[in-house]
């Protein structure tokens, strides 16, 4: 017999700008994902946070494993800014991210613009 519906991680293997955010979900590379997302070097991911969620060092395991190829992270933090806990920021910092809690609206366009750039930007997005 057949084996069923396969149901995978999400992840689109590759970078994208985000086109659109809101209705508690974003929209790239002409496909939507409702929930958050991370925005890595490797491609962009389904995320397990919502807005109100603490940001502790284990939401970010996946960001930390690809550190070497990310100079800046955008945290998109829902519809207000709200500061990263002192132990992630400690954690991005040794490994040598710089990051930068806004709100998830600022975040899009600033990743936007910074992926236009080439820049080493990577963007963690709770939907809003």
């Amino acid at each position: 017999m057949g084996q069923g519906i396969e149901i995978r991680e999400a992840h689109f293997p590759g970078r994208s700008g985000i086109d659109a955010y809101g209705n508690g979900g974003f929209r790239f590379a002409d496909m939507s994902h409702r929930g958050s997302i991370l925005c890595l070097p490797s491609g962009i991911y389904g995320w397990d946070a919502v807005e109100g969620d603490v940001l502790d060092i284990k939401l970010f395991e996946r960001v930390l494993a690809e550190a070497a190829d990310i100079e800046f992270l955008l945290v998109g933090t829902g519809l207000s800014i709200r500061p990263l806990p002192a132990e992630l920021k400690t954690a991005l910092r040794g490994a040598n991210v710089s990051s930068d809690p806004m709100s998830t609206g600022a975040a899009v366009r600033t990743f936007n613009v910074m992926l236009a750039e080439s820049r080493a930007v990577a963007a963690a997005l709770i939907a809003v």
